[in-house]
Parts: C-alpha cells; sequence; structure tokens
C-alpha cells in the first residue's frame, strides 16, 4: 500500500511538472479552498480567533438578522452582501495587485506577444518601481487603460487561459503558494457561512470583471453575474470598428476584448452595485479607501440593520503588511463606524500554515 501511494504521487508530480509547476504543493490548494465549508449556526470557523471583536459582531450580526423572531430580521431576498477582491479576500502585496502583475507578464515577459510603446512603457515603470520596493516614482495614470489595451482582440476564451496560466506562477515574497491560491482562508470562511445563511454574495472590485470572474467564480461559488468590476469594450470580432447600434452579429462570429471604459472605484461601487444588483447591501467588506463609498453606502439610510468591516493590512510576519497602511485604514474605520479586522490579530492563519514571508 505504501509503495502504491508513492507510486501515485511519483505519477502526479510527473504530471505537474510536465505543465511546468506544480499547482498547489504548499498553500491551500484551490480545490481545498472550494471544499472549506462553515455551517449555518456558524459553530465551525477554523480560521478566526473566536474572541475577535470584528468576528463576534459578524456572528451576532447574522443571528440577529436571519432570526424570524427578531425586529432586525432581513427577508432572504434582501440579505445582499458585497465584498470587494483585492486585498479583501486576495493578495495584493506580492508584490502588488493581481491586475498590474498580469500587466508586467503580458507586456514584458511574453515573448508572442509585442505591446505598444505607451504600454510597455508602463509595464517598465511599474516593475522598476516593485523591483525597488515601492520606492521612487510611481508610474502615473491608471493601470486600467493599459490592461484592456494588451489584451484588447483576445477571445474570451483565450484571455481565461491566459489568466489560468498565470494564476501557477508563484507570488513574490510569500514561500510554497501561487496566485491562484492566494486568498484568505479567514475571508473565505466567512463568505461560506454568509452563503449557508442565505446571502447573496457580490464581488465589486476594482479589477476588470472578466478576470474576477475567472478567479473566483467557480472557486466560491459565486455567480458570473455577481460579479461587478472595471469594464472594457465587448466586441464582434468581425465589426470593425462599426457603431454598434448599426452592427448585426454574424452566425460566424465571436466575441473578443476591446479597449477600457471605466474604472469601478469610489463612487462607482455605489453607482454599479445601484445598477446591477437595485438593492441597497446589507454587508460590506473592503480594505482601502477606494472602498470606502461602497462600505457607507450600506450602513447609511438603510431600511435594515446594516454593517460593514474592513480589512487591515498589518500582519508583518504571515502576510506582506504595511503597518502605516494599517494604522491610516483603522483610523478610517473609526471615522466611519466600520468594524476593523486584523489580519495579525483576528486571523488563526491567512494563507495556511505552511506559507510564510519570505
Amino acid at each position: 500500500m505504501k509503495f502504491m501511494r508513492k507510486k501515485i504521487l511519483a505519477c502526479a508530480l510527473s504530471l505537474a511538472l510536465s505543465f511546468g509547476c506544480v499547482y498547489g504543493t504548499e498553500a491551500a490548494s484551490r480545490t481545498e479552498i472550494s471544499q472549506i465549508s462553515v455551517n449555518k449556526q456558524g459553530s465551525n470557523f477554523k480560521y478566526w480567533q473566536k474572541d475577535a471583536t470584528s468576528y463576534q459582531a459578524l456572528i451576532s450580526y447574522v443571528k440577529d438578522v436571519t432570526n424570524k423572531k427578531s425586529a432586525s430580521y432581513i427577508p432572504k431576498v434582501d440579505r445582499i452582501a458585497v465584498f470587494d477582491m483585492d486585498g479583501t479576500i486576495l493578495c495584493e502585496t506580492a508584490p502588488y495587485y493581481f491586475g498590474q502583475m498580469l500587466i508586467i507578464d503580458r507586456t514584458l515577459h511574453d515573448d508572442s506577444y509585442t505591446p505598444s510603446e505607451e504600454d510597455k512603457q508602463f509595464a517598465t515603470e511599474l516593475e522598476s518601481w516593485l523591483k525597488n520596493n515601492k520606492t521612487g516614482d510611481k508610474p502615473t495614470g491608471s493601470s486600467s487603460p493599459h490592461f484592456a489595451s494588451i489584451f484588447s482582440g483576445m477571445t474570451y476564451p483565450e484571455f481565461d487561459a491566459y489568466v489560468e496560466k498565470f494564476m501557477q506562477k508563484p507570488v513574490d515574497g510569500l514561500s510554497n503558494m501561487v496566485w491562484g491560491e492566494a486568498f484568505y482562508l479567514p475571508m473565505v470562511e466567512v463568505i461560506k457561512y454568509l452563503q449557508a445563511n442565505d446571502f447573496q454574495v457580490y464581488i465589486v472590485s476594482g479589477s476588470e470583471r472578466q478576470l474576477v470572474r475567472h478567479i473566483v467564480s467557480d472557486l466560491l461559488d459565486i455567480p458570473r453575474e455577481h460579479i461587478i468590476g472595471m469594464d472594457n469594450e465587448i466586441l464582434a470580432a468581425q465589426q470593425n470598428g462599426v457603431d454598434g447600434l448599426k452592427y448585426i452579429y454574424h452566425r460566424d462570429d465571436h466575441l473578443v476584448r476591446g479597449q477600457f471604459i471605466g474604472k469601478n472605484l469610489q463612487m462607482n461601487k455605489v453607482v454599479n452595485i445601484f445598477r446591477e444588483i437595485g438593492r441597497q447591501p446589507v454587508l460590506a467588506f473592503g480594505n482601502s479607501k477606494d472602498d470606502a463609498s461602497m462600505l457607507n453606502y450600506t450602513i447609511t439610510g438603510n431600511k435594515y440593520k446594516s454593517t460593514a468591516f474592513f480589512v487591515l493590512c498589518d500582519d508583518l510576519e504571515r502576510e506582506i503588511g504595511d503597518t502605516a497602511k494599517a494604522e491610516k485604514c483603522r483610523k478610517l474605520a473609526e471615522e466611519n463606524g466600520w468594524y476593523g479586522i486584523s489580519m495579525r490579530d483576528d486571523f488563526k492563519t491567512i494563507y495556511g500554515n505552511k506559507v510564510h514571508r519570505n
């Protein structure tokens, strides 16, 4: 039996290496992440410190608003919870946001692609800034138009395949983990707990919508229509610049990616929540000032009991945290009445015990 196990493991390793990497050798794998489960009572959380104020606030809130005898009861149809992605449920510091790392990969390290001079300059400056530990001049302007530009003309299956390949690359600065596994396990538990209590979970991200769909939807059982993000043009392959009101989609057509439309940050998050969900959220989770509007919209003038949580990047050992930023965010949470979630103090683990800072 031991011999057979060894043989199976050797075969699995050989197969993984044939694809260029071992996907998920030390961190919680995507399969393991997808299998995280929290029951309706919340009695089986594994990754939280049970005495944390944020944890107690969340459990107390959910139990209250799902109790039909409570004056704070919220009908299932109105149980809307919104989450930012980068820095709230997914790593954004190894060394930077998933989307920006994808820009560098595509523009500077993909031999099959020739970028524009503008995109190449932006990516070069971004990579240099990151290699210098984010000191010196940061590239000017938004990364979103460059992200749209470098994937413009690509079909959506081609884009998904590119993202999937990148997800298998190691993150920088944290051991034993690839990008596709870089989820905060305690926050995954929160999502699973809310789903068990019939909350509709939406991801409202500044990252590009299709990118977020590919990273998150199947993994966390969040419908693709519950993903809101930065948008770019969606075009027919044979459209050739013809206005969409005048173009008829051909029987032999297919969709391709186009140029940048608009960023989904700050007040734009509120606008898109209202436009696409049509209901005011009762729970919101974020981690930066770009989420402030979404969190305040959730807790302001709500007909239901509502609350908001703010993830603080204060862990310097198990995560690449930032003490100064964490302190600013802590003050921002206090000023606005949000519960701060300390990654250092409130999480038993972040990515799993075998992942640590290099």
